[in-house]
């Protein structure tokens, strides 16, 4: 584990640890606005990776050492992710990513719901938190509510949220914030409405964790997912469940398999490096700085800074994206409590265009739907989808000036 240092690290000094960022391209150096689709990895998380690989490989639960240290490393990743979730060891789920996970677990709640029930999704949602529910409800016969986006701030329709949620509702699913638009909703206030009718709640933490550090008691959802490559580590998903659910919902699962929550929940072997790679990031985290007596304070106090320099990022993102005729961007302003990602449109100029011309410069930006579809065609872009440029914990102010530049460029070069 890295070692905690005083006051949060700088940019300059975190971006030190990812090697990725040496890379140059067409004689630019990259600067990776890609995050929200997956961030890069810094060396202690690569380390600790092929530390495992290298020396502690094996399967569990078998008496002989790297069995046992494997055991131990999946322990630690469970206390982990914990203190980064604000729960309870045993309430932590490993899997392949956060879209398997939420198949799996609808697959398996699903078994309690009966034909007229109802599930409420919301157009919002990357459909990774829309489609596991909706193709339940096809094989249990029972009705999906959809929430509606209003289109010209991003946000839900609060008010509708209330009138669909009733009697008949077993379980709402919403993301924390949008992968597309950057909007962080009040998970609260939604769980605190299902609850009050007697449904569950699921929110899809994917595109917030890496920007706001999440409390599964604060928010008191009774489950969340996330996926550690958004936030600087590798390709595994992580799903929070209250410890009495998942000790009760009847998981699909082998005859000779554990029956104890988490354990019930993970099918087959599990991704041992990727498990302790996830690990890895959350210490990285906890290792920016020493303001606190435990990891969750320590993270605590590293989520607090970092969001602020997103803010403040996001904000001259905001504003030079919004000064160029012909650019136009979408969802809440940088004033609204959103991510540093911001979602944009050149006229004239097809998403995928933008994105490759921007990368001739050594910028490199998503483009299309994201998978949050239902919000592209809401804002009638079907047909050229959206340019996304997100900040991460290694964009720097003069990096988002280059985007604002490139783009510049591009929107006055198809004007001509």
């Amino acid at each position: 584990m890295l070692r905690p240092r005083q006051g949060v690290s700088t940019t300059a000094e975190i971006r030190i640890q990812f090697p990725a960022l040496e890379r140059m391209h067409n004689g630019h150096p990259v600067a990776y606005f890609d995050g929200p689709g997956g961030t890069q990895v810094p060396r202690a998380v690569a380390d600790a990776i092929v530390d495992y690989l290298y020396h502690h490989n094996a399967n569990t639960e078998w008496e002989y050492p790297t069995s046992a240290e494997t055991d131990d490393a999946i322990a630690y990743a469970r206390r982990a992710f914990a203190d980064f979730l604000n729960s309870s060891p045993n309430e932590i789920v490993f899997g392949a990513n956060m879209t398997t996970l939420t198949f799996h677990l609808s697959r398996a709640i699903g078994r309690e719901f009966s034909p007229g029930d109802e599930i409420v999704v919301t157009e919002l949602d990357h459909h990774a938190n829309v489609d596991p529910w909706r193709q339940l409800a096809r094989e249990r016969n029972l009705t999906v509510q959809t929430v509606r986006m209003i289109p010209d701030t991003g946000q839900l329709d609060w008010d509708q949220l209330g009138t669909l949620i009733n009697s008949k509702t077993r379980l709402v699913a919403i993301g924390a914030a949008s992968n597309a638009l950057g909007t962080i909703n009040d998970v609260r206030r939604a769980g605190e409405m299902a609850h009050k009718a007697g449904a569950l709640v699921f929110v899809d933490a994917v595109h917030y964790a890496p920007h706001a550090l999440p409390d599964v008691r604060a928010i008191d959802c009774d489950f969340l997912a996330c996926s550690a490559y958004k936030f600087n580590g590798p390709h595994i998903g992580i799903l929070y469940g209250r410890e009495a659910l998942l000790a009760s919902i009847d998981f699909p699962k082998l005859r000779p398999a554990h029956d104890n929550a988490p354990d019930r929940a993970e099918t087959g072997t599990l991704n041992h490096e990727g498990i302790v790679g996830a690990a890895a990031a959350i210490d990285y985290f906890a290792s920016l700085n020493s303001s606190g007596d435990s990891r969750r304070a320590r993270l605590r106090a590293t989520f607090d800074e970092l969001h602020a320099r997103g803010a403040a990022l996001v904000k001259e993102m905001w504003d030079g994206l919004s000064s160029i005729a012909g650019v136009r961007v979408y969802g809440s302003s940088p004033d609204a409590e959103r991510t540093p990602t911001v979602a944009f449109t050149v006229r004239g100029v097809h998403s995928r265009d933008v994105a490759r011309r921007l990368a001739k410069r050594g910028v490199f930006v998503s483009h299309g739907d994201f998978y949050a579809m239902t919000v592209v065609e809401r804002l009638g872009l079907t047909d050229e989808g959206l340019v996304r440029a997100g900040c991460s914990v290694y964009t720097t102010a003069d990096e988002v000036r280059r985007l604002v530049n490139g783009v510049r460029e591009i929107a006055a070069s198809d004007a001509d």
